[in-house]
């Protein structure tokens, strides 16, 4: 039995699960077995990945790894930004009137509308002609 204190997190955006572990250590993140710099390959998915470590000031105390699966990369990153808000709150409660203000603690609930039937897409009408 080990004595390491873990906090988990569940985060969810569109179709993209991410299931998160912070462990007390030194700030690496690690998505998928990789570091996060190679997994999120643009800047902005990785701003947006690890906010709430910004927002908090806690990047360089917690180590984290995250299991993320589903949607594409801009929907993972929302759905770790997520599970990392959800694993510091219970890390500490008072990480959340900071991490309210900002919006990290809100599951976006916008997701893809199913197409539907007599048409090519959810909103697009196959082209109408009068003769």
């Amino acid at each position: 039995m080990s004595a390491v204190t873990e906090y988990l997190g569940t985060g969810r955006r569109k179709c993209a699960v991410a299931r998160v572990r912070l462990a007390p250590g030194e700030g690496k993140i690690t998505v998928n077995g990789r570091p996060i710099d190679n997994y999120f390959v643009l800047e902005t998915q990785r701003m947006w990945a690890t906010a709430p470590l910004a927002v908090t000031d806690t990047a360089a105390k917690f180590n984290t790894q995250v299991s993320v699966s589903g949607g594409g990369p801009n929907g993972q990153a929302g759905a770790v930004r997520l599970g990392i808000a959800r694993a510091l709150l219970k890390a500490d409660s008072a990480y959340r009137p900071a991490m309210k203000a900002e919006g990290l603690l809100t599951r976006d609930p916008r997701v893809r509308e199913r197409k539907k039937y007599g048409q090519p897409g959810a909103r697009k009408r196959f082209q109408f002609s009068k003769r």
